[in-house]
C-alpha cells in the first residue's frame, strides 16, 4: 500500500510541476538543427582590389560558416578555390575531414593580388572541384552541392554560361558581392530564385554578418522551435515535424493557437510607442515595404486606445518627417492603414538628427504624449549614421525612454548598442537580411511589455503556497485511508 501511495504522490507532484506551479516556461532545448550532407566549395576573389585586411575578413566569414557545419566524410565536406588572374585550388573536398583542420587551413590562405577571372574560377569549380577525383560524392537528392562565390569587382572574362553549367552539374550557386561589384554579374552567376541566392554588402568589414544566413541555408530543421521558425508568441513545444504553442503562467492561448492574452494588464497597459524608421536610399523600395510590415506586426500585438497603447511614426533620411504623432489614430486598423500609405524618402542617413527629434518632439505633450505613461522608442536602421548620435541617444535614456535598436544589413553594431537601453543585449537586434526582420518583430512584441508582467511575484508565491497546502492535505488524507485499509485487512485475516 505504501508503494501505491508513494507512486501516486510522485505522479501528482510531477503533474503539478509540469503544469507550471512556479510560472516558469520549459527550459530551452538548445539548437537541434543539423546540416544536411553537403559538398561545399568557396570560390574566393583575391584580386588586387581586395586589400590584405579585407581578405582577412573573407577568411573570418568562411571560418564562421564552417563552424556551423557538421564536418566529416559522411556529412559536410568543404573545399576552397582562390582566384585572381589565375585559379588556385587551396584544398579540395577530400583534403580535410575535421572542422579543426579546415579552420586551420583557411587561416593559411594568402591573397593572389592580380586580375579578376571569375568565369574561369567558377568553371574550375564545376568541372574540377565537384569531380569524383577531388572528393565530391555521386549526385544524389540526399547530398547538396553548393558553391559560395565572393567577389568585389567586374569579371575580366565571360560568366554567360555559368547558370546552365551549374544546373547541369547539380550545383547550387550563392553569389556575394562587395563594394563596387557589378550586380548584373552577381545575378548572372547565381542560382534561382535570385532573391535567395544573391547578397550584397557595402564593404568587407560587414561580410561576417551574412554568416547566419548561410548556417540556416545548410540547416535541416529537426526542431522548428530551436531555430525560431514558428509563430508562437511565448512558448514553443516541438513535436515530430511540427510544433505546438503554449503560454506562460498568467496568460491564456488565444483561438488562433499562437498568440497569448494576459490574465490581467499585459499588452493592455498604457504605453506611448514611437517608431523611428530609416528611409535612406540604401534600404531600397522593396525592403521598405518589409519594414512597414514589421511595424504593423508589432502594432497588431498592442491594445490601442486613448487609455492603453498609443503609436507614433517618424521617418528619417537626410531630414526628419513625422508621419503621424502619438494619439492621432485611435485603433489598430487606422494605424496600420497609415503605415501602409507611408511614402519612402530615399536619401541620406541622419540618425542623430532623428533621435534628437524623437527626444525633443515625438514624446512631447503637444504631440500626444501622456504624462506618467511609459515611453518606448524603436529605432530601425540599415547603415552607418552620417551624423553624431551620442548626445541624443544618451538624452533619450536619461529621460527614461526605453529605447530599442534594430539593425539590418550594413547597420553598425556600436551605434545600435549606443542607442539601446540597458541591459543592452536585451534592447538591440541585428539581422543581415530584411526578409528575416519578422523574427525580430516577434521578440519585440514580448519585450515592449516585459515590465508590465501581469502575474506579479506575490501572486505566484500565493498560488504556489496554496498548491503545497493542498498536497499536504491530500497526503494526510491518503495516509489516513491507508491506515483504514490496513486495519480492514487485519480484520479480514
Amino acid at each position: 500500500m505504501d508503494r501505491i501511495f508513494s507512486g501516486f504522490l510522485l505522479s501528482l507532484l510531477l503533474l503539478l510541476q509540469s503544469c507550471g506551479v512556479h510560472g516558469a516556461p520549459p527550459q530551452p532545448r538548445g539548437t537541434l538543427c543539423r546540416t544536411k550532407p553537403t559538398d561545399l566549395v568557396f570560390v574566393i576573389d583575391s584580386s588586387r582590389s581586395v586589400r590584405p585586411h579585407e581578405f582577412e575578413k573573407v577568411k573570418v566569414f568562411m571560418s564562421r560558416v564552417i563552424e556551423g557545419l557538421d564536418v566529416g566524410p559522411n556529412s559536410t565536406r568543404v573545399g576552397v578555390i582562390n582566384y585572381a588572374s589565375a585559379v588556385k585550388n587551396e584544398f579540395s573536398l577530400k583534403t580535410y575531414q575535421t572542422k579543426a583542420s579546415l579552420l586551420q587551413a583557411v587561416q593559411r590562405i594568402e591573397p593572389l593580388s592580380t586580375g579578376t577571372m571569375t568565369g574561369l574560377a567558377i568553371q574550375f569549380a564545376i568541372n574540377r572541384a565537384f569531380s569524383d577525383s577531388e572528393g565530391a560524392r555521386v549526385r544524389s537528392p540526399n547530398i547538396n552541392k553548393v558553391a559560395i562565390v565572393v567577389t568585389d569587382g567586374r569579371p575580366q572574362d565571360s560568366v554567360q554560361d555559368v547558370p546552365a553549367r551549374a544546373r547541369a552539374a547539380g550545383v547550387e550557386i550563392f553569389a556575394i558581392g562587395v563594394g563596387r561589384v557589378d550586380m548584373h554579374t552577381l545575378r548572372r552567376i547565381a542560382s534561382e530564385p535570385l532573391d535567395d541566392h544573391v547578397d550584397y554588402v557595402e564593404s568587407y568589414s560587414v561580410i561576417e554578418k551574412l554568416t547566419h544566413k548561410f548556417q540556416e541555408a545548410f540547416c535541416v530543421v529537426s526542431d522548428l522551435c530551436a531555430t525560431g521558425d514558428h509563430d508562437c508568441e511565448q512558448i514553443c513545444t516541438s513535436i515530430p515535424g511540427s510544433y505546438k504553442c503554449a503560454c506562460k503562467e498568467g496568460f491564456t492561448l488565444n483561438s488562433d493557437g499562437k498568440t497569448c492574452s494576459a490574465c490581467n494588464g499585459g499588452s493592455g497597459s498604457a504605453l506611448d510607442l514611437v517608431f523611428l524608421i530609416d528611409g535612406s536610399k540604401s534600404v531600397r523600395p522593396e525592403n521598405f515595404e518589409l519594414v512597414k510590415k514589421f511595424i504593423n506586426q508589432i502594432v497588431e500585438s498592442l491594445e490601442v486606445s486613448e487609455k492603453q497603447a498609443q503609436v507614433g511614426l517618424v521617418q528619417y533620411s537626410s531630414s526628419v518627417r513625422q508621419e503621424f504623432p502619438l494619439g492621432q489614430y485611435k485603433n489598430k486598423k487606422d494605424i496600420k492603414a497609415a503605415v501602409k500609405k507611408m511614402a519612402y524618402m530615399e536619401k541620406g542617413t541622419m540618425t542623430g538628427q532623428a533621435l534628437k527629434y524623437l527626444v525633443d518632439s515625438s514624446f512631447s505633450i503637444i504631440n500626444g504624449a501622456r504624462p506618467g505613461v511609459p515611453k518606448v522608442g524603436i529605432v530601425f536602421t540599415d547603415g552607418r549614421s552620417q551624423d553624431y548620435i551620442t548626445d541624443a541617444a544618451k538624452k533619450a535614456k536619461d529621460l527614461g525612454f526605453r529605447m530599442f535598436a534594430v539593425g539590418v544589413g550594413n547597420a553598425v553594431e556600436d551605434e545600435l548598442r549606443e542607442i539601446a537601453s540597458e541591459p543592452v543585449a536585451e534592447h538591440y537586434f541585428y539581422t543581415a537580411d530584411f526578409r528575416t526582420i519578422s523574427k525580430i518583430g516577434k521578440k519585440l512584441q514580448m519585450k515592449i511589455c516585459i515590465e508590465e508582467d501581469p502575474c506579479e511575484c506575490k501572486s505566484i508565491v500565493k498560488f504556489q503556497t496554496k498548491v503545497e497546502d493542498l498536497v499536504k492535505s491530500l497526503q494526510w488524507k491518503l495516509e489516513a485511508v491507508a491506515k483504514r485499509i490496513e486495519a480492514l485487512e487485519n480484520k479480514i485475516i
